[in-house]
């Protein structure tokens, strides 16, 4: 590293160029990697993180634990970014993503160092990136028509298997929370204009109450929000409700910042506060008079718009949260209204604008009273109450609940699967080994090293689950690489009738520490997550193995501000 000088351009910085820059990254990466190495599994480990302010988090999700760490090192925040992307595009296998990533690009280093050329690398991971996904398509998938709501069941066991609410080693909470998830995204099934089917996770809502024990969580039909009606008086359920969704304050109008107004008849000031109830009371009328009788707001509500709805026998609602109000517009066909002003400039309050649902209720759930709102007339909703001892174990069944949501709709929009318990990798190591030796190139090495990190996955559920992971994984390839070599062997050890059903579905058992049919066993992932984790792993590393140079600029010092009390004291700047 220097401070350099060239010619007419001069950087005042530090540059690092070349092998130490390569270094630099993969040691970067590593480190990321390490850090959330140990939660991969269904027996990994959490991991506790307290923030600047003393606030704890307890979780083994990859995704919340990256996001909470304070990362500087340029190439260690690519690694971060990549798990917050596959969490949104995926919803699961942030861990494995960044551990995936940090080996290939360990292994690419390696190849560099040996005089391959980093172009040369690249090209042999992208092809071999594209023949992984290709064979994951052809020869991996298992259809879940043949395999029924049994296997969304056990696609949402296997994501929570490592959380809170898992199944391993004796947790029994999986099939409880597991058949609520499936439950859920099922109750919010819509079908779009071409025929086809979504699942939209954000139409459930997930609340968190203290209290009671995991298995006092429910599903309840309908979408819930942690508010009450703003008076006691009002009525408790309306049926066939039309639902007005504000994004402003119901009160007294006052004047604006900085306005006044001068007065020399004291019978004046009296008018224009009761034209300022009045202008109140036109704009309450406005929007009862559209028909509404349910009235959501973010703002507040005053006592003297209270009275009018009170009158007119409407439920008001007060501090929805913005994100909930949001839901509930599009769950109910309503239109967020954030002015009553029009583009005439007139106030107005459209029939268009509400929302329709058949019944509006607040009731009492676990221990608090909420609002539920049933049957909405665009799309339906659920919500799911958790129950849990305290703070951090409410927030961690949160985080398990939507991955297995997200993994839920994954599974029924795309109608594949795979088997998991690092089946997959081991299937691709093999075949990308057989398949570099069909390349004559430089890239034949950049293929090979490729399938070797894939193996990266098993070794690590076996080092996790406490098991001999060099034993368990050398069992694992045999078994795919006979299968792959000799589809027609019907005998060879843990193999079951087919090859096409040997080569998908054989992993791990991490509990007995063998091979077995991980689809008998239940043990299943969307087919998205492996070839998006993949696709991403092979794109972060090939980013990171493009840099061959590290500029960084160093902050021009302000006049004074640069130096500290104790460097002014040693300078002797403060002597008389």
């Amino acid at each position: 590293m220097s401070i350099f000088d060239s010619g007419l351009l001069s950087v005042m910085g530090q540059r690092s160029t070349g092998a130490s820059v390569r270094t630099q990254n993969v040691m970067a990466v590593s480190s990321i990697a390490n850090i959330v190495k140990s939660s991969l599994g269904p027996v990994g480990l959490d991991k506790m993180l307290v923030d600047d302010i003393g606030d704890i988090t307890i979780t083994n999700d990859g995704a919340t634990i990256l996001k909470l760490l304070e990362v500087e090192h340029p190439a260690a925040k690519v690694l971060c970014e990549l798990a917050q992307l596959q969490d949104r595009e995926v919803g699961d296998g942030t861990t494995s993503v960044v551990i995936l990533a940090a080996e290939l690009l360990r292994n690419a280093d390696e190849l560099v160092s040996q005089k391959i050329h980093p172009t040369s690398v690249i090209s042999g991971y992208r092809l071999a990136c594209r023949e992984a996904v290709r064979f994951i398509n052809e020869n991996l998938t298992i259809n879940t028509d043949e395999l029924g709501r049994e296997c969304l069941v056990n696609a949402a066991k296997t994501s929570m298997s490592s959380k809170i609410i898992g199944t391993y080693p004796f947790r029994t909470d999986s099939d409880f929370f597991a058949n609520m998830v499936v439950d859920a995204v099922m109750a919010v099934k819509f079908t779009d204009a071409k025929g086809l089917a979504h699942y939209p996770v954000t139409s459930v809502n997930v609340l968190k109450a203290h209290g009671g024990s995991q298995r006092d969580s429910l599903l309840v039909n309908g979408y819930a929000i942690n508010c009450t009606v703003a008076s006691q008086a009002m009525p408790k359920k309306i049926t066939n409700a039309k639902i007005a969704c504000l994004d402003f304050s119901l009160q007294k109008t006052k004047m604006k910042m900085g306005v006044q107004v001068i007065i020399s008849d004291p019978d004046k000031l009296a008018q224009i506060r009761q034209r300022e109830i009045d202008i109140t009371k036109e704009r309450v009328q406005k929007i009862l008079g559209s028909g509404a009788n349910v009235i959501l707001t973010t703002g507040g509500i005053d006592d003297i718009c209270l009275k009018y709805f009170l009158d007119a026998g409407a439920m008001a609602v007060r501090r929805v949260l913005k994100q909930d109000l949001r839901r509930i517009a599009k769950a109910s066909g309503a239109t967020v209204c954030s002015s009553l002003v029009n583009l005439e400039g007139e106030e107005a309050f459209d029939v268009s604008l509400l929302g329709h649902a058949e019944e509006v209720l607040q009731d009492w759930i676990c221990d608090d009273e909420l609002i539920l709102i049933k049957s909405t007339k665009a799309r339906t909703a659920a919500s799911l109450i958790l129950r849990g001892a305290n703070d951090f174990m409410c927030d961690e069944m949160e985080r398990s609940v939507h991955d297995a949501l997200c993994v839920v709709k994954r599974v029924l929009e795309s109608k594949s699967l795979v088997a998991g318990g690092g089946a997959v990798e081991a299937a691709l190591s093999i075949y990308l080994e057989n398949f570099a030796t069909t390349m004559g190139s430089r890239e034949q090495l950049a293929i090979a090293e490729f399938a070797h990190s894939l193996l990266i996955i098993p070794k690590i559920l076996a080092v996790n689950a406490a098991q001999d992971s060099i034993d368990l994984v050398a069992k694992l390839r045999a078994f795919h690489n006979q299968a792959q070599i000799n589809p027609d062997h019907k005998h060879f050890k843990w193999q079951v009738a087919r090859w096409q059903e040997g080569c998908r579905v054989i992993g791990l058992d991490l509990v007995n520490g063998k091979p077995r049919d991980n689809k008998q066993a239940g043990v299943f992932e969307p087919t998205m997550v492996k070839t998006k984790s993949i696709k991403f792993a092979t794109e972060a590393a090939i980013t990171i193995l493009r840099i061959d140079d590290l500029i960084r600029i160093i902050p021009d010092e302000k006049e004074g501000g640069g130096r500290s009390y104790q460097d002014a004291v040693a300078g002797g700047e403060l002597d008389d």
